[in-house]
């Protein structure tokens, strides 16, 4: 992997510098809780991702490392980062827990579950956006959008996530 680093950086930085889009989106799939063991993910796993992270950071870009799944028991490993230098999508890990962490650190996107926008009521949509961001969005910091990706959501549960967004989003 130490190999891969510096070339890892380097089509960052000229991807961004090519498309003048600073963020590098950085999905973490084989990090999730569960994949491997908190022992392996800080010996094999997270050195060399901070490295890369860092890199892309002194490089003029904002790495936006996508926390899929569950990142419960990488937060404290996580966050390690300088302040204000990244953004971190995240999808099933508690957000308090992550806005205690990382979110010290590092904006927060994400955490509205696709199955809720799939098949939840705006009603339901409104209620979850309405917590989380009571959870999370004090002193700033937080994006709201879905936690991953998703192929079907229902249009009038998006426009109730963003519709919720700006109303109880302000400060």
């Amino acid at each position: 992997m130490e190999v891969l680093t510096p070339l890892m950086i380097q089509m960052g930085i000229n991807s961004a510098q090519a498309t003048g889009n600073p963020l590098i989106f950085i999905p973490l799939h084989k990090g999730a809780d569960g994949f491997l063991s908190d022992e392996q993910f800080r010996k094999f796993y997270w050195p060399t991702l901070r490295e890369v992270i860092l890199g892309l950071i002194e490089g003029g870009c904002i790495p936006l490392p996508a926390a899929e799944g569950g990142y419960s028991s990488r937060l404290e490993v996580v966050k390690d980062l300088p302040r204000g230098k990244t953004v971190w999508m995240i999808d099933l890990t508690d957000m308090a827990d992550a806005k205690r962490t990382i979110g010290q650190n590092a904006c927060l996107l994400g955490n509205v579950p696709s199955s809720l926008l799939n098949l939840g009521t705006p009603e339901e949509v409104r209620a979850y956006v309405k917590r989380l961001i009571e959870v999370a969005g004090k002193d700033g910091g937080l994006i709201i959008c879905n936690g991953s990706f998703f192929d079907e959501a229902k249009p009038e549960n998006v426009k109730a996530m963003v519709e919720a967004a700006k109303e109880y989003g302000v400060y």
